[in-house]
């Protein structure tokens, strides 16, 4: 195999932009050179031996972390014993693991930027250069960084020392020491840059210490940033939006890779305390023009003996070489020749079928150090490594020679350590990096450090909502097997996607093996003995529901093998008597008849533009009052189309894909608390967004209001905000609306088959468990008369016709007093005494909750204000039908009120009411 032995991975940004790294002569050991789309800092230090980005010996990558982690117990001597280890997230968390372990007993926690719910947060900062910035701060245990012993921070690089600053700044103030100790892969600042930490250390009057395995700094030219985009740019354009990178040819470049402490110094090279410059670019090369070929001088591999091979494969389409498995030969393209990695599966790849491997994980164990990791859950780990890789190593094909452990973003460590077990048992040739969120651009070059490019949709519903994510110099890396290691919370359907990250792994691997970690919750005082992380997934269409599954998740458990149905006399009955609750059984679907059906259209066809008006301004006032990526969690059933509409039109006109579900809530019983648990679990609970179709006299909102309160209490967990947003509020019980109007929402009209055939929802103890979502049916056997998406779509498709005057109302509302007046409640006290009925929940207000009236229970008369119009044809049709008069009354607050028979039972007769209100 051809080898690009003296080939720097970071000397074709050299040449095209003059960046150079001077130093220890490590330097090009450690580091590579790229450039990605960030605005703040074109270029990223790429490093060989952090397993992030370069899939590296996982040996190789703990025994760096572990140096590291020994000098500093060397450097505190007896302070080392009251040392916490602090990491920085995402490319630090598992540097920091092994660290800690280098310094012996220590506590570790990392930052991370994924909240928790029920977890306060200790401290926050900002990393001024990255990708992505907030950092969270979330220890289970209150007192972690409380003490007054060393506090030792680890991040990969340490370049300016903002992120450092920022975090000392922020812990000194709330929990001050008196040393510090910073420890990073290499230091890269400028002499500027380091006499601002000393100044910092002297005004804060504590003693600061650095800690690295090299140092040195990074020059770079005036107007290298704006260059550097320009570059990225062009590269980016010349994939046609290309998501993965190329397959691999038979070249290979070598990535240096000490396998511990410095290198030896390559012939030639400064001497010891020199400082040598690798490389400085060729005269007259910097920002020479693309496509040439690179030098082949500049800075040489490491030692002899320390440099791991990594195929490194030319773009285009590649053909696979006979008798390996994963190796591709290019059949054209000179050695050495740059050109931007494309993506996408070969001409010739087949599907890969993906194995689930059981770790058997211990109990409780956490699965890092998010919310802190101790030296007694580090034995315990210790103690189950060797079963767990066995059982990995049990899974992987016999044929497998060269495998990837792959990591997942901020889960660093327990993968390693997995990689790290399974080159110890095993001949295997084993190497490990991790996904993660920074957009790099891939240029496959020997002399570049990012190959190659895999994308995939983001998989744990992060907190920031949707976005690419990435896995470098994997396609193309000659591996027979990779192993994908995630936790809980990203074991979801986008991962097992058509475009999701296995999919994408499949594309350019014989076997990919998925291996899951259970997320670690910090259990809440008094929470329930099964955790969240326990909780199913949503179900989703077409399994369950007729919706597409990224419509909406349902948090929900199938109960359509169960009979539920009761004839609607005998649920009347047993509800009124108080012999039952209302959710405890359902009322037999409701076909409609051909006229029935008839007017459903009608009304959709004079309604959609009014329906499409109201969803835009309730969608804008969300994004503008609430949260800029609510996720949006719809009370089912009636709230589900309406959050779906509001879905569409964030995508239609803010290019958002919001998270959607939907959770039952039930009169009397409240919302599922354990759908709220699953919300809380993997949402920041105050992004969340409660949606419904309408308010009547406003029951509901009181119903979530009271069980929001209830379930903090019990379980911890705050944030959740009751406030509804629905698409019509003529009770005024809301401050979130789309329209104050009493008016037909068409999909009112109908039960499941516009609303993807699944049923109201069904609390019963017999059926749902404590820790059991509440339960759903999913008619399947309606599917030809299913209406559910030609209503979203006849609405969606108005979007563009009502965006302009959507926007201005919803903009002129929240300037304007929404102040909830509560007089449909008022409206509905009166009536109920004045019909003799005294029972508020047998008056039912407005358009939608008078079809549901007639449609499900025993109905007593119809209220509908003079001079109604087409609104109520398909009330006044359903009425004739089920022999209930329509009683015209001069001043009503609703458009039409429907009153349930009140004291229901089978021998009172008749529709005047007469034989029940004796």
């Amino acid at each position: 195999m051809e080898k690009a032995v003296n080939t720097w991975s970071g000397s074709w940004v050299t040449r095209r932009l003059g960046v150079e790294l001077t130093g220890d002569e490590s330097l090009p050991d450690l580091l590579g050179l790229a450039l990605r789309r960030n605005p703040k800092r074109a270029h990223l230090l790429v490093s060989n031996v952090l397993g992030k980005h370069v899939p590296q010996s996982p040996s190789v990558v703990y025994g760096h972390g572990v140096a590291l982690g020994r000098r500093v117990r060397e450097l505190l001597g007896d302070a080392a014993a009251d040392a916490v280890v602090l990491g920085y997230a995402e490319t630090a968390t598992g540097l920091g693991h092994c660290v800690a372990d280098g310094l012996g007993a220590a506590p570790y926690l990392h930052s991370t930027r994924r909240p928790v719910a029920g977890t306060a947060m200790a401290g926050g900062f900002e990393e001024s250069h990255s990708h992505a910035t907030s950092h969270l701060l979330l220890p289970q245990d209150p007192l972690l960084l409380a003490g007054d012993g060393p506090l030792v921070l680890v991040d990969d690089e340490f370049s300016t020392g903002n992120t450092v600053l920022n975090t000392v700044r922020d812990l000194h103030t709330r929990y001050p020491r008196t040393w510090y100790v910073v420890v990073a892969l290499v230091d890269m600042r400028s002499p500027a840059d380091a006499g601002r930490l000393e100044a910092f250390a002297r005004e804060i009057g504590a003693r600061i210490d650095l800690v690295t395995t090299a140092s040195g700094t990074v020059r770079l030219p005036d107007g290298v940033l704006e260059k550097g985009m320009e570059l990225v740019a062009r590269y980016e354009s010349a994939t046609d939006g290309g998501e993965a990178a190329a397959g691999a040819s038979g070249l290979v470049a070598q990535f240096p890779a000490p396998l511990g402490g410095l290198s030896e110094r390559r012939p030639g090279s400064a001497g010891d305390g020199a400082v040598a410059q690798f490389p400085a670019p060729l005269e007259g090369e910097a920002g020479a023009a693309d496509g040439g070929a690179t030098d082949g001088g500049g800075a040489t591999a490491g030692a002899s003996g320390s440099v791991a091979e990594f195929p490194a494969p030319l773009g285009g389409l590649s053909e696979r070489r006979p008798g390996s498995a994963g190796e591709h030969r290019h059949p054209s393209g000179a050695r050495g020749t740059a050109r931007p990695a494309t993506d996408g599966p070969h001409p010739d790849d087949r599907p890969t079928h993906v194995t689930r491997v059981d770790l058997r994980w211990p109990t409780g164990l956490p699965d890092g150090g998010r919310h802190g990791f101790t030296p007694a859950h580090r034995a315990r780990l210790e103690h189950a490594l060797p079963a767990m890789a066995a059982r990995l190593a049990r899974a992987l094909p016999a044929t497998a020679h060269r495998v990837l452990v792959l990591g997942f973003e901020e889960l660093m460590y327990a993968p390693l350590r997995l990689a790290t077990e399974l080159e110890r048992t095993t001949g295997t040739d084993v190497r490990f990096s991790t996904t993660t969120r920074s957009p790099v651009l891939a240029v496959d070059d020997p002399g570049y450090a990012i190959r190659t490019r895999l994308v995939f949709p983001a998989h744990d519903d992060p907190a920031d909502g949707p976005g690419e994510r990435y896995a470098y110099n994997v396609a193309g890396g000659g591996f027979d097997a990779v192993v994908a290691v995630v936790d809980s919370a990203a074991d979801t359907p986008a991962l097992h996607a058509p475009d999701g990250l296995l999919a994408r792994l499949a594309a350019h691997t014989p076997q990919v093996l998925l291996a899951v970690v259970p997320s670690y919750i910090p259990a809440a005082q008094d929470a329930p003995e099964r955790p969240a992380t326990m909780l199913p997934e949503p179900l989703r269409g077409p399994a369950f529901s007729s919706y597409a599954p990224e419509e909406v998740g349902w948090l929900l458990q199938d109960l359509s093998d169960v009979t539920l149905e009761a004839p609607t006399e005998e649920r009347e009955e047993a509800i009124q008597s108080g012999g039952a609750h209302y959710a405890e059984s359902l009322p037999v679907e409701y076909q409609p008849s051909e006229q029935y059906q008839e007017l459903f259209h009608a009304a959709l066809k004079e309604s959609a533009d009014r329906l499409a008006h109201a969803v835009g301004v309730v969608t804008e006032t969300v994004l503008a009052e609430r949260s800029p990526r609510p996720v949006l969690v719809s009370l089912a059933r009636a709230g589900t189309p309406v959050g779906i509409l509001m879905r569409r039109w964030a995508q239609y006109r803010h290019r958002l894909d919001l998270p959607h579900y939907a959770v039952s809530i039930v009169r009397g019983r409240g919302i599922d608390a354990n759908a709220l648990r699953w919300l809380a679990a993997h949402h920041d609970p105050r992004d969340v967004v409660f949606v419904d179709g309408w308010t009547g006299k406003g029951a509901i909102t009181r119903e979530l209001a009271q069980a929001i309160q209830e379930f903090e209490k019990t379980q911890g967990v705050t944030g959740f905000d009751p406030e509804i947003a629905v698409l019509a509020d003529p009770g005024s019980c809301v401050r979130t609306y789309g329209t104050r109007e009493d008016y037909l929402i068409p999909s009112a009209c109908l039960n499941s088959t516009v609303s993807g055939l699944i049923s109201r929802t069904v609390l019963r103890a017999d059926l749902v468990g404590p820790d059991d979502f509440h339960g759903a049916k999913f008619y399947r056997e309606l599917a030809g008369a299913d209406l559910s998406v030609a209503f979203l779509d006849a609405v969606s498709a108005r979007f563009p016709d009502v965006a302009g005057t959507a926007c201005a109302e919803a903009k002129e509302l929240l300037s304007g007093d929404r102040t909830p007046t509560w007089e449909g409640w008022a409206a509905v006290e009166r009536i109920s005494e004045e019909y003799g009925i005294h029972d508020v929940n047998l008056v039912k207000p407005g358009v939608g909750e008078t079809t549901r009236v007639l449609l499900r229970r025993v109905p007593w008369k119809v209220l509908a204000r003079a001079g109604a119009g087409s609104d109520l044809d398909h009330v006044r049709l359903l009425a004739r039908q089920r022999g209930v008069p329509v009683e015209e009354v001069d001043g009503l607050p609703y458009t039409c009120v429907g009153l349930i028979h009140p004291r229901y039972t089978r021998g009172a007769t008749g529709a005047d009411g007469r034989a029940v209100t004796r």
